[in-house]
């Protein structure tokens, strides 16, 4: 049989393509990860969601299975993080679940805290409470501190401050003189979470302004 060019490219094409496709379809006793094992997100479903440590606001995987979190990584598509965690980033999926150090079997955190809890003053033990009681509890100590530090003019935030201790210098007047208007309570402060969105920011930061709150931060610095 006589063999053209055209034949023998064609052939031999079609044995490298056989070789390949045999090749990638066959498993390997060289590679460890071709094992009989379940791969770990095999059949999950993954959400994207951000990083609740810092202010960054680095992007996460989060990928689920029958409703339960199965891993958590750093999303390759966000442009904060390209796919990077920091350590503590990366540490995030023990704040649900961690890995039992005898069985090796994922088990939720026994130290995960799910309920609101409260020291009281000089106690050594935290004690639950409802959520309801949380919030009012909270509002309450929100009410009386603004009660307690509220200064309506200049001259008032000088006194208040000199009284606590620091130096103040000479209070801010207009032009006749008279104290300023300041309305704020140094009492209150406002620390910020990275995982607060844009609309819920606003919210917070009107809410807190409306308080009198003069010191407003995130928690990127702590």
């Amino acid at each position: 049989m006589e063999l053209t060019r055209r034949g023998f490219l064609k052939t031999a094409g079609a044995g490298v393509a056989a070789g390949m496709a045999f090749g990638l379809t066959s498993k390997s006793p060289a590679l460890a990860a071709e094992t009989d094992r379940q791969w770990k997100l095999e059949g999950t479903d993954e959400y994207t969601n951000i990083c609740c440590y810092c202010a960054g606001g680095c992007g996460s995987v989060c990928s689920v299975r029958d409703g339960e979190l199965i891993n958590v990584e750093g999303d390759p598509d966000h442009p904060i993080n390209l796919g990077g965690l920091c350590p503590k980033g990366a540490s995030m999926f023990q704040l649900r679940n961690v890995v039992d150090p005898e069985t090796h079997e994922v088990i939720k955190n026994p130290a995960r805290v799910t309920k609101p809890m409260v020291r009281r003053p000089g106690a050594s033990d935290w004690e639950e409470i409802s959520w309801d009681q949380a919030v009012s509890e909270i509002a309450r100590h929100i009410k009386d501190t603004r009660d307690e530090t509220f200064c309506e003019t200049s001259e008032d935030a000088k006194k208040f401050f000199e009284d606590h201790g620091y130096k103040y210098g000479d209070a801010e007047t207009d032009e006749d003189g008279n104290p300023l208007t300041v309305n704020i309570a140094p009492g209150l402060c406002s620390l910020g979470g990275s995982q607060e969105n844009s609309e819920e920011e606003y919210l917070i930061l009107k809410m807190v302004r409306a308080l009198g709150t003069p010191a407003i931060d995130n928690q990127a610095r702590v």
